[in-house]
């Protein structure tokens, strides 16, 4: 079991680290009473087959109980549980600015200042800085180079190649899927529809997705596609994004979007990319 607590300065990034850890499979829970530390470590360590990863954020929220922390790390000890702590930092500068950004207040300084605050909370939080068993100054972190890190430091290597393609396959008559990144539109293909024998099968099945496939214009678009496609992940992966959703939608979602979706998720799994296919329409109409 790994477990992980996170702690550090008001607005130094813990919640975009806490997103980053539940996107690599850890179990996290926000803003963790310190009475339930250790009780919680040992459940998880007696299941460690479904709580294999846990991160939880222990921070200034926690009032007067954070003094309690050090008696809970003994526990820990005496118990042998293992753990790690993660201390998140940045200058005062920057963590004024992003308060600013957000128009919230500082956790300490409700009606005063936030540089009172951050100076008080700094103070208080010396202690569990010390404890540390890494630090990250996240000042000069873009959010995607802090994702990249959180992954690289408790990711498996798996984790590290995250990037995940989703492949959609919808009627247009039903709507266009709202979590979609890119839609591409493959009305302009012969349409298995008319074709008595074929109208009652779907995408999935041979014969249609020999006669949507055989056409020269199908041919040309996958080619251009796919090479549009391998040209933009490397980017996308670059901003940090995890995942791409592509929709492929036809008139009524049962044959040509399926079986060009089909097409490009084995293409693409040929090249090693990490593919998820579903056809939202399939049985529709």
């Amino acid at each position: 079991m790994r477990f992980v607590i996170i702690t550090g300065m008001s607005g130094a990034g813990k919640t975009q680290v806490m997103h980053s850890l539940e996107d690599i499979g850890y179990y996290c829970i926000d803003n963790m009473p310190v009475a339930f530390l250790v009780p919680f470590a040992k459940m998880c360590s007696e299941d460690a087959d479904k709580f294999n990863n846990v991160a939880v954020v222990v921070d200034i929220r926690g009032g007067d109980a954070l003094l309690e922390v050090d008696s809970a790390l003994e526990s820990f000890e005496k118990n042998n549980i293992p753990y790690e702590i993660l201390f998140l930092e940045a200058n005062e500068s920057v963590i004024v600015k992003r308060y600013k950004e957000t128009r919230r207040k500082h956790p300490l300084s409700p009606e005063g200042s936030i540089e009172d605050g951050i100076l008080l909370e700094r103070d208080k939080l010396s202690f569990l800085r010390g404890h540390a068993t890494r630090i990250i100054d996240t000042s000069q972190l873009l959010t995607r180079e802090l994702k990249q890190t959180i992954r690289e430091m408790y990711g498996s290597e798996e984790d590290k190649d995250y990037f995940r393609i989703h492949i959609q396959s919808f009627g247009f008559k039903y709507g266009i899927p709202r979590d979609s990144d890119l839609i591409f539109d493959v009305r302009f293909l012969p349409n298995p529809y008319y074709i008595s024998e074929l109208r009652e099968h779907n995408g999935t099945e041979k014969e249609v997705s020999d006669f949507v496939l055989k056409f020269s214009q199908t041919k040309e678009f996958l080619i251009k596609l796919e090479d549009m496609l391998t040209m933009l992940f490397p980017h996308y992966i670059e901003e940090g994004k995890s995942e791409l959703v592509i929709g492929i939608g036809c008139t009524g979602g049962k044959h040509r979007s399926v079986a060009i979706a089909e097409e490009i998720s084995k293409s693409l799994k040929c090249r090693s990319f990490k593919t998820i296919t579903r056809h939202r329409d399939i049985s529709k109409g």
